[in-house]
């Protein structure tokens, strides 16, 4: 469709790298581990001390993974862009609802420019 994938993550430059090799990704992975984008864009939420613990028993280290103390994730989100104007957005408080691989579908070909204004 001619969309650029985009994803941004909290972690590390070095971590996603790994990611990125492992997974043999085709998109771009960005490092947002200071969370300025995800407070500029209202998804940032802060983990609570209980939860860090509980999170480090599962293997999972936010401090380690970001390099911040500021124990902060971005909640699931999507956004369809063209020409510098969002003209869908998905944002979910609950971290373990993701937006259907369909719905960001049709919400990528609704926002396509309709080929019949070029001919105007």
């Amino acid at each position: 469709m001619g969309y650029q994938i985009v994803a941004v993550s909290p972690d590390l430059p070095e971590k996603l790298a790994a990611t990125v090799n492992r997974h043999e990704l085709t998109y771009h992975l960005y490092s947002d581990s200071k969370m300025r984008a995800a407070r500029s864009f209202g998804i940032a939420f802060h983990v609570d001390d209980a939860t860090v613990v509980r999170y480090r028993q599962y293997g999972l280290d936010l401090e380690g993974d970001s390099g911040e103390t500021h124990h902060q994730l971005p909640v699931p989100a999507a956004y369809v862009v063209t020409e510098g104007v969002i003209q869908f957005a998905y944002v979910n408080p609950n971290y373990r609802v993701r937006i259907d691989s369909d719905v960001l579908l049709a919400a990528a070909l609704a926002a396509l420019p309709d080929p019949e204004d070029d001919e105007k």
